[in-house]
């Protein structure tokens, strides 16, 4: 097990996740699935904007990705980010979000960040459960903010001071 940058041979697992949360959950605010090129274009953006991509390992392959990225892209907000931590299903319950978010902190801190924000469908109390006992406090909802699966979606913000 291992927490490490990820590399061009982790996007297709990467695109995955996306596409897995995008299809089956409402993780992702998105209707259509992400492509190669897509994938492709985020990691070399990210690459260039100097910004973590993280990926946990097991048995020399990803089961699970973490990354931050501006909360907004106006000059004001230049200290805060807004994280994502994706893990396949098999490998969920074990550890390996708090492990990613642990090392995106860490990073954050290091990078001179502020303040990490996690933007969450209401209705994914596990990850509200999770960020919680993770020292993210909520400070607001957006109710009715996103339209995916016939229904209305309500968005709930955490925010971690650095």
């Amino acid at each position: 097990m291992l927490i490490r940058a990820a590399e061009p041979c982790d996007l297709m697992v990467i695109l995955d996740l996306m596409n897995d949360a995008i299809l089956n959950s409402t993780a992702i605010y998105d209707y259509n699935i992400r492509t190669k090129a897509f994938i492709e274009d985020w990691f070399a953006k990210k690459e260039q904007d100097k910004l973590p991509v993280l990926v946990y390992e097991i048995d020399h392959t990803a089961v699970a990705f973490a990354t931050y990225g501006s909360f907004r892209p106006r000059e004001a907000y230049q200290f805060s980010v807004e994280h994502s931590i994706y893990v396949q299903q098999v490998h969920q319950g074990k550890g390996i979000g708090k492990k990613l978010l642990e090392a995106l902190i860490s990073e954050a801190k290091a990078g001179g960040f502020h303040t990490m924000i996690a933007g969450i469908d209401a209705t994914n109390q596990a990850s509200c459960v999770f960020h919680q006992k993770n020292g993210f406090v909520q400070v607001g909802i957006f109710k009715e903010v996103g339209f995916k699966f016939d229904r209305w979606l309500d968005l709930v913000f955490m925010q971690f001071i650095l």
